[in-house]
C-alpha cells in the first residue's frame, strides 16, 4: 500500500522570499526520517528542511532556484516504498545538486580525521560554497570544533588555490562584455561577468523593496566614546575570563535600548491601518559575511538583559553567522536594527536602508581620535577623545524630525555618560 508523505516548506520564514536552493536526493533514492533533505534559502537565512518519513522520494515538486511560498508542498515520500531507478521522467523533474563526493570525513587540524563526525555533515552555508564552486570538502582543512568545516575555511581555500586546482573537466571560456560596449561608449573595455548568488538576488530584492516602499531620511549626530572606552579597557578581561568577547557594539545594543525610552515610535511597524509599537526591543545587528552578503541576527528582548547578557548574545550570534551555524528564529522578529559600517573604514554612510519591516536603523561611523573643544572649569579647551559619527536613518511615513533627534540625543548621552563601575 503506497504512502505518501508531503515535504512541506516552513510555515513561517524571515525574509523576502524563500527558494529551493538544494535537493540532497534525486527522485527514487531512499531517505530517513530526519536526514536533511532540501535546502531553502531566503535573503537572511538558509535552512534544511528534514525528511518528515522515511522512505523512498516520489516526487520533487519545487525544483532548485524555484520560490518556495510558506507551507507549500515541494516533495513527496513514499514510506511504503523501495528505491529504484529514476526514469527519464522523473529524472527531468528532478535535477538536484549535490555536494561532491568524499573520501571520507575532512581532517582534523594537523591532519587528523574526525572520529565524531564520521559523516561530515556540513552547514547550510558552508554547503552553498562547496555546491557553487564544485569543490571537494576532503581537500579542505576544518578548522571548526571536531574538525568541521567553516565558511572561513572554505574562503580561504578558495583564496589560497587557482581556480584551476579544483576545477574538473574543461572549463568554459570566461563570459566577457566585450560584444555589449556601454551607450555612447564603444571602445570601452571588457568586463567579466560574476554570477550572482541566490542570497545576493535576494539581498538586492529585500533593499529595492525597503526603499521602494519607505520614505528615507536620515539624521547625523557625533558621539564621544571615551566613557565607554575606560569601561571596555577595565572590564574586557574579566568579560573574556567568561567566555565572552565585550566589543564595542554591546555598548551600542544597550544604549539603543535606553533611546527607546525617550523615542518609542522607534521600535515599531507601519500597517496600512495602524503603528505597530513593540514592547520588546528585539535588535538585529549587521554581520558581514564577505562577499556572500550580510546577514542580521537578532538579539531577542535586549531590554530584560544585563550588560553581560547583551555582551554574551551578541558573542554568540555573531560566532553562529560567521560559521554558518543560524537558525530561522535566530534571525526572525527584529523591530530595530544596528549598522556598525565603521568597522570597515567609513566615516558615515546615508542612507542606510532599513530593515523591512522596521520603521529606523542605526549606522555607526569609524571611531577614531579627533580635536574636539571640551570646556573644564568654566573653560574651553581642546582635547583629543575617540569620537564617531553615529546616524538614524528613519521611515519618515513612521518618524519625524523630533522623535528623530530625540532618539539621538539620548542615545549619545548615554554613551558619553556610561558610569565608570
Amino acid at each position: 500500500m503506497t504512502v505518501m508523505v508531503d515535504v512541506k516548506a516552513p510555515a513561517e520564514q524571515e525574509g523576502t522570499q524563500a527558494i529551493v536552493k538544494t535537493w540532497f536526493k534525486a527522485v527514487g533514492e531512499n531517505v530517513a526520517e530526519g536526514d536533511p533533505l532540501v535546502e531553502l534559502e531566503t535573503d537572511r537565512v538558509a535552512v534544511e528542511v528534514a525528511a518528515p518519513a522515511g522512505g523512498v522520494l516520489r516526487e520533487i515538486l519545487v525544483s532548485a532556484e524555484a520560490e518556495a511560498p510558506p507551507g507549500a508542498v515541494l516533495g513527496r515520500i513514499d514510506e511504503a516504498g523501495e528505491a529504484r531507478a529514476t526514469d527519464g521522467a522523473a529524472s527531468a523533474v528532478a535535477t538536484p545538486q549535490t555536494i561532491p563526493s568524499t573520501t571520507g570525513p575532512a581532517p582534523a587540524p594537523g591532519g587528523r580525521a574526525d572520529p565524531v563526525d564520521p559523516e561530515h555533515r556540513l552547514s547550510p552555508a558552508v554547503r552553498r560554497l562547496v555546491v557553487e564552486h564544485d569543490l571537494d570538502p576532503a581537500a579542505i582543512v576544518g578548522t571548526g570544533k571536531n574538525g568541521r568545516l567553516t565558511r572561513d575555511d572554505v574562503m580561504r581555500f578558495l583564496e589560497a588555490t587557482p581556480p584551476a586546482a579544483f576545477a574538473k573537466g574543461p572549463q568554459p571560456a570566461e563570459p566577457s562584455l566585450a560584444d555589449v560596449p556601454a551607450p555612447g561608449a564603444p571602445d570601452a573595455p571588457a568586463g567579466r561577468l560574476v554570477p550572482h548568488t541566490s542570497m545576493r538576488r535576494r539581498i538586492a530584492d529585500h533593499m529595492a523593496q525597503s526603499v521602494a516602499t519607505a520614505p528615507h531620511v536620515t539624521a547625523v549626530f557625533e558621539a564621544d566614546f571615551t566613557a565607554i572606552a575606560a569601561h571596555r579597557a577595565k572590564h574586557k578581561a574579566a568579560f573574556a575570563a567568561q567566555g565572552v568577547n565585550l566589543t564595542y557594539t554591546a555598548y551600542l545594543v544597550a544604549a539603543s535600548v535606553a533611546a527607546m525610552a525617550a523615542a518609542p515610535t522607534v521600535n515599531s511597524r507601519w500597517r496600512e491601518d495602524a503603528l505597530e509599537v513593540f514592547d520588546d526591543v528585539n535588535i538585529g545587528v549587521g554581520t558581514a559575511l564577505g562577499d556572500a552578503g550580510l546577514i542580521v541576527p537578532v538579539i531577542r528582548s535586549a531590554q530584560t538583559l544585563s550588560h553581560f547578557g547583551v555582551a554574551q548574545a551578541l558573542h554568540a550570534l555573531t560566532e553562529k553567522a560567521r560559521t554558518g551555524a543560524l537558525a530561522p528564529a535566530d534571525v526572525r522578529g527584529g523591530t530595530f536594527s544596528i549598522s556598525n559600517h565603521g568597522v570597515s573604514g567609513s566615516l558615515v554612510a546615508s542612507p542606510i536602508i532599513i530593515n523591512q519591516p522596521q520603521s529606523a536603523i542605526l549606522g555607526v561611523g569609524k571611531l577614531e581620535k579627533r580635536a574636539v573643544v571640551r570646556t573644564v572649569d568654566g573653560v574651553d579647551s581642546l582635547q583629543i577623545r575617540p569620537m564617531a559619527y553615529v546616524s538614524l536613518t528613519i521611515d519618515h511615513r513612521v518618524l519625524d524630525g523630533a522623535q528623530t533627534n530625540a532618539w539621538l540625543t539620548r542615545f549619545v548621552e548615554t554613551l558619553e555618560t556610561w558610569p565608570f563601575e
